[in-house]
């Protein structure tokens, strides 16, 4: 089952190029109800709908350096810092947005804008304190999530060992373009992921070459208490902006219209705006925030 989230928070699944919509004010109440929802009798055409995030989650738990290969990537390049697995935060769940919504460029604040494609995992259950082989009782679902991040914010934060700043300005949280639910997916570890900008295939790889699996992935969490709906990140893959030859012709940039794909997951697609065009203002000074 495809879920989706559309036009003002209204929650629906997929049936082709239909949206059937359900009795429930959110998808969190899909999977707090473990899918035993009644649908409303009405359906929508999917182009007639705008699709949002297709869920807003109580928490999202966030991994880095799940993928040896982005971490080898930076290594080749010299970043600063490694980026090695057990990299674990909480992501900022107000700066999430769905597809099709605009990436805002804080050019105030940044000037190295890169893009990191992720898989990312739904919780169905709560649950705390379990096993990998437990884990598999509580996944209910999967998204594509493009991790947009502030590379040089994440180089000053990561002198202190830790970075979420980087990652968690609004508007930096892409996700969608619906929910998977886990049975629609035969091997969540094979599927490829590529990711393109202005349709440049900047990132391809395969959740096959995850160093921690998915359901440890998850029992790894498991202490800090999941909630029904919860995400959870599996890290991201090589071929970031900031990993090539000159990162400055590849960071993103207003204009840039982004293509974050997993097979089949869907494709989110999201276009970088200036702050002018996203608020019709100008970027308030950066120098209270530095």
């Amino acid at each position: 089952m495809k879920l989706v989230t559309f036009d003002e928070g209204l929650v629906g699944r997929l049936d082709g190029d239909t949206v059937v919509e359900f009795d429930i004010a959110s998808t969190r109440e899909f999977f707090e109800r473990e899918g035993r929802v009644d649908e409303t009798g009405r359906t929508f055409a999917l182009a007639d709908v705008r699709l949002r995030a297709p869920i807003a989650p109580k928490k999202f738990f966030h991994t880095a350096g799940n993928f040896r290969e982005h971490h080898e990537d930076l290594v080749r390049v010299d970043w600063s810092h490694p980026v090695n697995k057990g990299i674990v935060f909480f992501q900022n769940v107000d700066a999430i947005i769905g597809p099709d919504e605009p990436i805002v460029y804080p050019a105030n604040l940044t000037k190295e804008l890169d893009y990191e494609l992720e898989l990312a995992i739904v919780m169905g259950r709560p649950g705390r304190f379990f096993s990998a082989e437990q884990a598999v009782e509580h996944i209910a679902g999967y998204l594509v999530f493009n991790d947009i991040t502030a590379r040089d914010i994440q180089r000053r934060e990561m002198e202190s060992g830790v970075f979420s700043f980087s990652k968690a300005i609004e508007t930096f949280c892409p996700i969608g373009p619906y929910i998977v639910t886990a049975d629609e997916i035969d091997d969540p570890h094979d599927l490829d992921m590529e990711l393109r900008v202005n349709g440049d295939v900047r990132q391809k790889s395969n959740t096959s070459r995850m160093s921690v699996s998915i359901p440890q992935l998850v029992a790894y969490h498991s202490p800090q208490i999941y909630s029904a709906g919860d995400l959870i990140t599996t890290g991201t893959i090589a071929g970031v902006a900031a990993s090539t030859e000159d990162p400055f012709a590849n960071y993103l940039k207003p204009g840039d219209v982004v293509e974050a794909e997993i097979e089949g997951l869907g494709i989110l697609r999201n276009t970088v705006v200036s702050w002018r065009d996203a608020y019709g203002e100008d970027e308030p000074p950066a120098g209270q925030w530095a």
